[in-house]
């Protein structure tokens, strides 16, 4: 797949909407690399923390929106200790989860669980899934 680059991409919404949620100026950010150097999930990821703030840098909304580094991100803050300018990446990730959920997408269906995973998911997991349908 080949995704083209342009001001008009750059500029959108989309990455407007990730910095206003997660109160973070993208920008900023060089790609030294240091949060996903020190990322305890980094294994897990399909992109690491620092390829999530390039994607939305750039715009690449779609792809971001698909990646599923953004649901195995712990939210441990390693990433946001580790970041020479000081972005708090974790708040990044939250951000395009925070997007995911408000288009009513979750990484996790709890009708689709069976009742032995249900019973098996810590409480506090299946309250803060629900809670999405309340607000």
């Amino acid at each position: 797949m080949r995704t083209i680059l342009s001001k008009k991409k750059i500029r959108d919404d989309f990455v407007r909407k990730i910095e206003e949620i997660s109160g973070q100026k993208l920008l900023a950010c060089y790609q030294c690399g240091k949060c996903s150097a020190g990322c305890p999930a980094v294994a897990e990821m399909d992109i690491l923390p620092n390829q999530v703030i390039r994607y939305a840098q750039l715009g690449f909304k779609e792809e971001l929106l698909e990646a599923k580094s953004v649901w195995i991100c712990a939210s441990c803050y390693t990433c946001n200790v580790r970041c020479p300018k000081g972005i708090k990446i974790a708040e990044v990730m939250e951000a395009v989860r925070q997007v995911l959920l408000r288009k009513r997408k979750d990484h996790v269906e709890v009708p689709k669980l069976s009742a032995e995973d249900k019973a098996s998911v810590p409480a506090i997991a299946l309250i803060s899934s629900f809670r999405k349908f309340t607000s």
